[in-house]
């Protein structure tokens, strides 16, 4: 009977506890699977279809990872996220919507190893940002898509960081930044934005440092500045219908190529656009600013 009456109240005590204990905990690490089930945990051993499945089965701050080759679908991401999908091809695949949507404020969020396809110009938007505090774009493909292949409009201050990624046949920009409060800091290397109507399009409030990239081949201009501070390095700008256009804001543009574009090399019709004299431009410069001589803090000229 003692024992009886003991194993009672041990029970008693642990009965609120098993009823507060959540159904299913989030992980850390999370899978996906060209085989997969979204009824499943995500788990490696069971792991998700969709990133969409993954996503809310996934801490914030967590990771989701392929675990062999397929199409994952569209996803909006609301918190700090890594999706990394290297040395497996991860597909989002999309027709009359956005690929990625970030909707994370004051969320961390990396994207790695994507391919983004909108078929065709029948997406919408590869991937669009609204709030986040700073998002990693690292070794993706985003093509097909009737507007951007990436558009950030954040009404806050924060980060946009590219890096080895491409951009092409899209009908917008390859990147369009149109932020309409704080200072966005962005920053691009090794961007091949190919194809599209923009290489790269900025409005206001943002700091650009763009370098190792190739803007070319786009149908309006290479690189368009409508009111940010860009500096522009070592970059190629080709056989766009204007290279460089700056309506608004400063540019600084160094060692880049800016050959056989139609209309114009550089185009500065409202901002500051300084050229430091290393740049290769076999087309018309209107309204450029030579920047000092090579004892003074602008470099050489």
């Amino acid at each position: 009977m003692r024992r009886i009456a003991i194993l009672a109240i041990f029970l008693g005590f642990l009965t609120p506890l098993l009823a507060s204990a959540p159904a299913h905990a989030q992980a850390s690490r999370t899978w996906v699977s060209g085989v997969g089930d979204d009824a499943n945990p995500c788990s490696r051993t069971a792991p998700c279809k969709t990133f969409a499945g993954a996503i809310s089965k996934t801490a914030a701050g967590g990771e989701i990872n392929c675990l062999d080759p397929g199409g994952f679908g569209a996803v909006t991401i609301t918190k700090s996220i890594t999706i990394d999908c290297h040395e497996i091809f991860g597909s989002v695949l999309v027709s009359g919507t956005n690929g990625i949507n970030i909707a994370a404020a004051g969320g961390n969020v990396v994207l790695r190893n994507l391919n983004i396809n909108g078929l065709v110009n029948n997406g919408l938007k590869g991937i669009s940002i609204t709030t986040a505090n700073s998002v990693w774009i690292e070794d993706c493909a985003i093509f097909g898509f009737v507007q951007q292949a990436i558009v950030d409009t954040r009404a806050t201050a924060g980060s946009l960081n590219v890096t080895n990624t491409v951009a092409r046949n899209n009908s917008g920009a390859g990147m369009g930044v149109a932020t309409t409060g704080g200072t966005l800091k962005v920053l691009i290397d090794n961007f091949r934005s190919l194809n599209n109507q923009f290489g790269v399009s900025f409005g206001p409030n943002a700091q650009v440092m763009i370098k190792n990239s190739d803007l070319s081949n786009n149908s309006a201009t290479g690189l368009d500045n409508g009111g940010s501070s860009i500096s522009a390095d070592n970059n190629n700008l080709s056989n766009n219908a204007t290279g460089v256009n700056n309506s608004s804001g400063t540019m600084r543009l160094s060692n880049n190529n800016i050959m056989f574009n139609t209309t114009n090399g550089i185009n500065n019709t409202g901002g500051t656009t300084f050229t430091y004299g290393n740049n290769r431009n076999n087309g018309t410069s209107l309204g450029v600013t030579n920047a000092g001589g090579a004892s003074t803090e602008f470099g050489q000229n």
